[in-house]
């Protein structure tokens, strides 16, 4: 049985320009990024045990600072998880972004 999709709300604080490029990249590859250093990404337990990894190869961890928020199963109809202030993006509707 596949493991359950969450949607994460992952946003970062890098401190070094090479380290930020690295790890924007790495994002891309996983999720839809909401604004620069703001991503959604829909991941199981195993996608987001890679891209925790692979984040982990990119960060200095006692300067840099990544936060996962789970705003819970992305196939849920009506959630709303999101307000806004200004014009609103467009948000994925569901299902993973992995490329």
């Amino acid at each position: 049985m596949a493991d359950h999709r969450r949607r994460f709300l992952v946003a970062y604080d890098i401190r070094d320009e090479k380290r930020l490029r690295a790890v924007h990249k790495t994002m891309k590859r996983y999720g839809w990024s909401m604004q620069y250093s703001v991503f959604i990404c829909d991941l199981d337990g195993v996608e987001r045990f890679a891209l925790e990894g692979a984040l982990c190869e990119c960060i200095h961890q006692g300067l840099d600072s990544v936060a996962f928020i789970d705003l819970g199963d992305p196939s849920e109809r009506g959630r709303q998880c999101f307000s806004f202030l200004g014009p609103a993006p467009k948000l994925p509707t569901t299902g993973p972004v992995i490329i």
